[in-house]
């Protein structure tokens, strides 16, 4: 008996990946294989250290087109940067207000809100809400009274530098350093849309896996290039990400190859599958960071968003070549 204890003592503990290769019968088994890759790749991307930018990175998250996971990826890429260490403030421009669902801020009708930040009644500093899953992230939420802001504001000879302005003065008065805002953006080009545009200096744009993405971001695209000639000279488009991405599909793979050869030096090389507990996250009010961290969309988020942080230096070189040549 004693020796059976010894030798089993003696054996190698086994890793996730082989208790894994072995209940679904090795590499025979694709479900497996598929189990096993995500564990390796969970394991490589949070033994990896996430560099901060040397400044803070004001970045909008922005697609007029529906449904292409905009606000999932503003939410679980802001939560990946958070968990690895970063300080990261998420503004809600959306009036619907799903960044704010899903990072477990109330936002009720008449709670505090980025509504009142534009308005003038309220600044970020009384606004903003700590995310209960990351101590490093907070929100300013959205609420249903932003819907009326467009209207409201219209009139105002400042309206499109109104976001602007209120960020700019609280990141000038804070005592917390900031390496990452990141700004949801409505599903549209309307006026919450433009002060979004023109409170930052980078443009990330999530691109769903299919080609009627395609003939919708050349429309975004020019509208940028409106924003950039007529309100912001600073901004550029600095990320694209591939979002409900499927690798057994030609079509997916076809469209993340026609998007990567027009944008190569933009498109992250990290692909979002479509998977059911990205989808159920929110309903918990969670990201798919907190909610399912060794899932495979979790992983996919970590890696765009280690992705992301290392090519903060080259973004930011970019931006200050931008402000020289204008």
């Amino acid at each position: 008996m004693a020796e059976q204890t010894s030798s089993s003592a003696d054996r190698p503990i086994e890793s996730a990946e082989d208790t894994i290769r072995r209940i679904f019968g090795g590499s025979n088994s694709s479900l497996g294989a598929e189990m096993a890759n995500v564990s390796t790749r969970y394991r490589r991307v949070h033994e990896t250290t996430f560099p901060k930018p040397s400044r803070t990175r004001l970045i909008a998250v922005a697609n007029q087109k529906g449904g292409v996971g905009k606000t999932t990826t503003a939410v679980n890429v802001s939560a990946a940067l958070a968990q690895s260490g970063a300080n990261v403030l998420v503004i809600d421009m959306d009036p619907q207000g799903n960044a704010s669902t899903a990072l477990g801020i109330p936002h009720a009708s008449g709670e505090p809100s980025v509504y009142d930040v534009l308005e003038g009644r309220l600044g970020i500093q009384e606004v903003k809400r700590q995310c209960p899953d990351f101590p490093s992230l907070e929100v300013v939420p959205a609420s249903i009274d932003l819907s009326g802001a467009e209207l409201e504001i219209a009139d105002m000879p400042n309206r499109n530098n109104l976001l602007k302005v209120a960020l700019n003065n609280y990141l000038a008065s804070s005592d917390k350093h900031y390496d990452y805002v990141i700004i949801d953006c409505p599903p549209s080009l309307g006026l919450l849309v433009i002060n979004a545009m023109c409170a930052v200096t980078e443009m990330m744009i999530p691109i769903q896996a299919e080609y009627y993405a395609l003939e919708g971001l050349g429309q975004l695209i020019n509208t940028i290039g409106l924003i950039q000639q007529n309100f912001n000279s600073d901004l550029i488009v600095s990320t694209m990400l591939v979002t409900m991405f499927d690798k057994r599909t030609l079509l997916s793979r076809e469209v993340y190859e026609e998007v990567k050869n027009h944008y190569p030096n933009i498109v992250l090389d990290a692909t979002i599958p479509r998977t059911v507990k990205i989808s159920e996250a929110p309903s918990f009010g969670r990201s798919v960071i907190a909610y399912d961290p060794h899932g495979m969309g979790a992983v996919s988020y970590a890696e765009a968003a280690l992705e992301i942080a290392q090519r903060s230096e080259a973004i930011l070189h970019i931006i200050d070549d931008r402000k020289h040549e204008g």
